[in-house]
């Protein structure tokens, strides 16, 4: 087990453990070199296949996982799932060389806590670890637009009178002021506006408002 030490030679804390995955022997070899290059991360165990990293993660409990995308019958996604099932407190990071949208949409929903290219830099690798272990959420910059898009494309799409009631909502008005615009009770336009509140996963009518126009529903 690697340590950080002070600059007096002091221990002050443990280096991240790391859990590689990935069916190709000279890919993980080489992310393994990269990764023990730096004192703060610990290389731990090594898994050919996704079922291994499930096995693996059980027993060794490391603080990142870095899984391959697809990888035999059970591929980075379902990895993901069962990992973080047996062992909650890693954090999962996918490594792979598919760049398609919805392969990240799929990776981000299973848990994971990144996705990265396998042609990142050594510094990117690294930083996601230590990134990854803090809780942050890592990803390719270049891959950043993709899941916005993605996650565009699978956000539920509101009625046109929700639409319209949160539109009226972003000009300051109030339900009855609403009720009045579009010709509907206020309890008509209270039920519009908790059916949107569920599809947009919000609870009141500001996040409401921000969240429709960050996906583009109120043009």
């Amino acid at each position: 087990m690697k340590s950080v030490e002070g600059v007096e030679g002091v221990e002050d804390t443990v280096a991240v453990r790391v859990l590689l995955a990935d069916d190709h022997p000279v890919v993980r070899e080489g992310l393994c070199a990269m990764l023990e290059s730096d004192p703060g991360i610990d290389v731990v165990g090594q898994a050919g296949s996704g079922e291994e990293a499930v096995t693996l993660a059980t027993r060794l409990t490391p603080d990142v996982v870095l899984l391959d995308l697809r990888m035999g019958e059970m591929d980075g996604v379902a990895a993901t799932g069962h990992i973080l099932r047996q062992s909650p407190r890693s954090k999962v990071v996918i490594v792979t060389t598919y760049e398609d949208d919805s392969d990240i949409l799929r990776a981000v929903e299973a848990g994971a806590a990144g996705y990265l290219l396998k042609g990142s830099s050594r510094a990117e690798l690294i930083d996601a670890v230590h990134g990854a272990a803090r809780g942050a959420t890592v990803l390719t910059p270049s891959l950043a637009p993709k899941l916005f898009r993605a996650r565009a494309v699978e956000a539920p799409l509101l009625s046109g009178r929700e639409c319209e009631v949160l539109r009226l909502v972003s000009q300051g008005l109030t339900n009855a002021d609403i009720g009045r615009e579009l010709f509907i009770g206020e309890a008509t336009v209270k039920t519009h506006l908790l059916r949107a509140f569920k599809k947009l996963e919000v609870s009141d009518r500001t996040a409401a408002v921000i969240t429709a126009l960050e996906r583009g529903l109120l043009s």
